[in-house]
């Protein structure tokens, strides 16, 4: 049977928008609720918080916009058997920008293709 995939009793990714961050940092500054209490009845991380803050006061709302947006953005039009013209020409898109990234970091096709077999054969050997 081997043992189970994963960490035990871990919880999934959650993301937030930044209207949400400021909702609970704007809790911490105005005094309504503590950090730690905060943490504890909305089950989030206190390093978390503090960082949300700490980010609020130097950059103000801007700065609680997430950096990266989560998940692939091809596998949406990865899913699906067939796309409308206009999906198809988002996807041929996204592809080209991601060859361009691929291009400046000097990565040829070939060789990404490299990389990933060795990647792929080392999580199929056993340690």
């Amino acid at each position: 049977m081997g043992r189970p995939k994963g960490t035990p009793n871990r919880k999934p990714m959650r993301y937030f928008t930044k209207d949400e961050k400021y909702e609970y940092v704007k809790m911490i500054i105005e005094g309504e609720i503590s950090l730690t209490q905060l943490s504890k009845n909305n089950d989030l991380s206190l390093g978390m918080l503090s960082t949300w803050v700490k980010r609020y006061q130097e950059g103000g709302i801007e700065a609680l916009e997430n950096k990266r947006k989560p998940g692939n953005p091809l596998s949406k039009y990865l899913r699906r058997k067939s796309l409308t013209p206009t999906e198809q020409l988002e996807y041929e898109n996204m592809k080209l920008k991601i060859e361009n990234e691929r291009l400046k970091k000097g990565y040829s096709t070939e060789e990404v293709m490299v990389i990933r077999r060795k990647r792929s054969s080392k999580k199929n050997t056993k340690s």
